[in-house]
């Protein structure tokens, strides 16, 4: 079953910036991509979907491949998930205006005129991702997310995994995962986790009573999350605009770049200087990871 949907391009949307944050995952499990198109498979509503996107200059064209029943909630779940992984959830102009002559971004900004936040297809995804990727380097928790998506997730009709959800993580043993080179805090943090948000001890759904804050109060008070995991979380599942990455160690390795000194600030002082780009500290972190890398790659 397809559904098929037009989402136009804001100018100057950086595609390649997209696709390369999608092509990680250089066994291409659950993320296909090709120099002008983009397909991602992730459980949504226990059903597994293909999303996929054909990028021209100024439009993405989609479509779904579901394997199961189109429900409204399903729908809206596609819907939701595109525009998550197309970056569109964040309008990166107002930080472009606010910093355009800031000492310290001002430059910076300029020259990465239009980048965005990529965001995980769903909420579940950007948390388990932030658990897996505490304390390791970027490939060894690329391997950990392949074999957490092959443990827990499903394969599609056309042959490519789809990206868990709670309940099928939940059904994991500590012992799958660190039979497969997992740590044992960092498997019991994920499953504990995965178990709280599949009985519904752990509400991830934002509304009147379960603010942002509630819901990032709630996840530090889970044995195995902190701060960075709670504020990298909220800016990849959520699209959150203000999110305080002082903790993250590329951007304090970026800041010592900017402020051009001999050593990174240390955490406190990166979060004061982030203080100053309130409410827009989600996008401050993106410009800093972008300006470590080669031209053209995504943070």
């Amino acid at each position: 079953m397809k559904k098929n949907f037009v989402i136009p391009l804001p100018a100057g949307y950086r595609v390649q910036d997209v696709l390369a944050f999608h092509s990680r995952d250089a066994e291409n499990v659950a993320e296909q991509v090709t120099e002008s198109s983009l397909r991602k498979g992730v459980m949504l509503d226990g059903v597994p979907v293909v999303l996929n996107v054909a990028f021209t200059t100024t439009e993405a064209a989609c479509f779904a491949e579901i394997d199961g029943k189109r429900t409204a909630a399903l729908e809206q779940g596609i819907s939701d998930a595109t525009h998550a992984i197309l970056g569109l959830r964040i309008d990166p102009e107002p930080f472009c205006t606010f910093a355009a002559s800031d000492p310290l971004f001002g430059t910076l900004v300029q020259r990465q005129q239009g980048l965005r936040i990529v965001q995980s297809a769903t909420v579940f995804e950007a948390l388990t991702w932030a658990i897996i990727g505490q304390q390791i380097n970027l490939p060894f928790a690329i391997a950990l997310r392949r074999t957490f998506i092959q443990l827990a997730g499903r394969q599609h009709s056309s042959g490519l995994w789809c990206y868990p959800e709670a309940p099928d993580a939940a059904q994991l043993s500590a012992d799958d995962l660190t039979g497969r080179k997992f740590s044992r805090a960092k498997a019991e943090t994920l499953l504990r986790f995965a178990g709280l948000v599949a009985r519904g001890e752990l509400d991830l759904v934002p509304g009147p009573d379960n603010s942002l804050d509630t819901i990032g109060q709630n996840l530090l008070a889970v044995k195995g999350i902190g701060p960075w995991t709670v504020n990298y979380g909220l800016l990849r599942g959520y699209g959150h605009a203000d999110c305080s990455l002082h903790g993250d160690v590329a951007v304090r390795a970026a800041l010592q770049r900017l402020l051009g000194e001999d050593s990174k600030p240390d955490i406190p002082r990166t979060e004061q200087i982030l203080q100053r780009y309130r409410p827009h500290r989600t996008m401050a972190a993106a410009h800093l990871w972008a300006s470590l890398q080669p031209p053209d790659k995504d943070a």
